[in-house]
């Protein structure tokens, strides 16, 4: 079993940070000034490293979590081609079966009984008889490769659904391990998504308190809260329309054409041969994602590989998942209930990837589904 090991760092939550009015008093004595501008100086440079160091660890998390992730989705397809096969090889070994006893009737209906008399009593049968026994011996002289190739078959229908059924333990068990991962991943996600908050917030203040300081100029912190203000409207009414949405209730998550299919592949980056767990819409970087579904924000954040990755949960099991992102456009949290159509990111290129693109995902119970017909099915085309 996978053991994954969570490495936390102190962080500066809940640290007491000067008031307007600590600033505004330092002002008066140049000593006092001095020593202010290298206390609001520190504390900036220390929540920057508590974000770097939160972020580092989501990092190497995210990066576990997309290798189980990526060998659960390598062993479910093993297990359902083993599967498939083992049914067919039953199938096989089935008719084999039927076959042997079916000549072994044959041999029975014309060897049977007192030959002799047979001919004796029913004369007018004997050229029927003697035939019969014609392809009985012919029969016969199959028998041994029938029985063989009956046993031989049965063999192989064993050791396939023997196959199978490791397989499907296996696939349990690194279903169980990338469970795990991810909720490993998602704490650190979310605790460095915390770390980044209180990086935001809290420096925004002190560069405005540094300032005043540093350019011996007059500021309160209405002004600063004024600037706030106006800066978060100019960001609302930065917001796009929702993407397109179907009769279904479905919306498309971006656009641009299929780059990469669903299913093995060898990537392009690795060389390697690979499950591909869902499809490529190669679109150019910044143009926007939406929220194919609405449901809950349960994963936001850097993933390895995947780049900055959004998962939202639908519900009965159904997810949708969105790699590769763009730096910065990352415009839902952990735990935020999203609308249908929602814009929630943008196309980027981040993570293991050759150029601007959108990896979607859709999953029934951790299972990966192709995007393509699953979305079809709901009056959604993708590509």
């Amino acid at each position: 079993m996978l053991s994954v090991t969570v490495v936390w760092h102190e962080q500066a939550f809940a640290k007491e940070y000067p008031s307007w009015q600590d600033v505004l008093e330092a002002r008066e004595d140049e000593e006092k000034t001095q020593e202010k501008i290298e206390e609001l100086q520190g504390l900036i440079d220390e929540l920057a490293t508590e974000y770097q160091a939160a972020e580092e660890e989501a990092a190497r998390l995210g990066q576990i979590f997309v290798e189980a992730q990526q060998d659960l989705d390598d062993a479910i397809y093993t297990q359902e081609q083993l599967q498939a096969e083992a049914d067919a090889a039953s199938d096989t070994a089935e008719e084999s079966r039927m076959q042997a006893g079916q000549f072994v009737a044959e041999l029975a209906r014309a060897g049977g009984g007192d030959l002799q008399a047979t001919i004796f009593v029913n004369a007018d049968e004997a050229d029927g008889l003697l035939r019969r026994l014609g392809y009985a011996s012919k029969i016969a002289e199959q028998t041994d490769g029938i029985y063989a190739k009956a046993l031989a078959d049965q063999n192989t229908a064993q050791s396939l659904t023997d196959q199978a059924e490791v397989a499907s333990e296996i696939r349990e068990e690194l279903q169980v391990e990338a469970e795990a991962t991810f909720d490993a991943a998602n704490d650190a996600a979310l605790r460095a998504a915390e770390a980044l908050d209180e990086q935001l917030e809290a420096s925004a203040t002190l560069e405005a308190q540094l300032a005043v300081l540093v350019e011996e100029r007059e500021a309160t912190e209405e002004d600063y809260q004024a600037g706030v203000i106006a800066r978060q409207l100019s960001e609302v009414r930065g917001m796009i329309d929702p993407g397109q949405i179907s009769a279904s209730g479905w919306a498309r998550p971006t656009g641009g054409y299929i780059s990469s299919h669903y299913g093995n592949r060898i990537h392009p980056i690795y060389g390697t041969t690979r499950f591909h767990a869902g499809i490529d819409l190669a679109h150019p970087c910044g143009q926007p994602v939406y929220a194919a579904r609405e449901g809950t924000v349960s994963y936001a954040g850097w993933l390895g590989t995947g780049g900055n990755f959004i998962r939202l949960n639908h519900g009965d099991g159904v997810t949708t998942g969105y790699m590769h992102l763009q730096s910065g456009s990352m415009y839902v949290n952990f735990g935020e209930r999203v609308q249908t159509g929602q814009l929630i990111a943008r196309v980027g290129t981040t993570g293991g990837s050759t150029g601007c693109h959108l990896h979607f995902e859709t999953r029934r119970d951790w299972d990966p589904v192709d995007p393509y017909y699953f979305m079809g099915d709901r009056g959604v085309r993708l590509g």
